[in-house]
């Protein structure tokens, strides 16, 4: 119970909400929060565990790198089901609020993304695109940052609706396909640019 009022309080409050204030609004102690969690940054680590850890499929990095179907196919199912999970008010919210505060929620599951997803997405646009792979040139900082771009792009809706209180589309399966076509049909001649060796 704390836990899920915890996450309500968060998304509206940030976290310069005071856990004082928290549990006013639940009609209960402020010890009694304390003695379930031993500080307000384990209770915001229990937060980070139940918003963010819990809603990654394991599946997606796999998704990815899975050659059986083409590069846009894979793009577009990751974005459809990434879209599915985590376009909520209270996950964006908490997301964006992280960010300003001093807790590492944010920092932390980004690098999960960069790990799981947007590097091996730069591998497997050069292997679509016949090019070198990342053994015989190193994945740039440009290429990761054409795919933060993407991930950035369809992320952004989730900003307008939640945090900007902004209309967005109500079906977005179309906006994500979109934005998954015109990437790659632009990021080619960057890709293959960068990735030939300077003579």
């Amino acid at each position: 119970m704390i836990l899920d009022e915890a996450i309500r309080f968060f998304a509206e409050h940030g976290f310069g909400g005071q856990t004082r204030e928290l549990a006013k609004r639940m009609g209960i102690t402020h010890s009694a929060i304390y003695r379930h969690f031993p500080s307000k940054e384990a209770l915001i680590e229990r937060v980070y565990e139940e918003i963010f850890l819990s809603r990654w499929s394991p599946s997606w990095a796999n998704l990815i790198r899975d050659r059986t179907l083409s590069f846009e196919t894979r793009l577009s199912r990751f974005y459809l089901e990434y879209v599915e999970r985590v376009f909520e008010y209270n996950w964006v919210r908490i997301f964006v609020f992280s960010g300003m505060k001093s807790f590492n929620i944010t920092g932390r599951y980004l690098e999960i993304v960069r790990s799981e997803i947007i590097e091996p997405a730069c591998r497997e646009m050069r292997h679509e695109l016949k090019l070198p792979s990342s053994d015989d040139v190193p994945l740039s900082e440009r290429e990761v940052e054409l795919f933060w771009g993407l991930h950035g792009r369809i992320f952004y809706m989730a900003i307008r609706r939640y945090v900007y209180g902004t209309p967005t589309p109500e079906r977005l399966d179309d906006i994500v396909r979109d934005a998954v076509l015109a990437f790659l049909e632009g990021s080619k001649v960057v890709m293959e640019k960068l990735t030939t060796p300077a003579e």
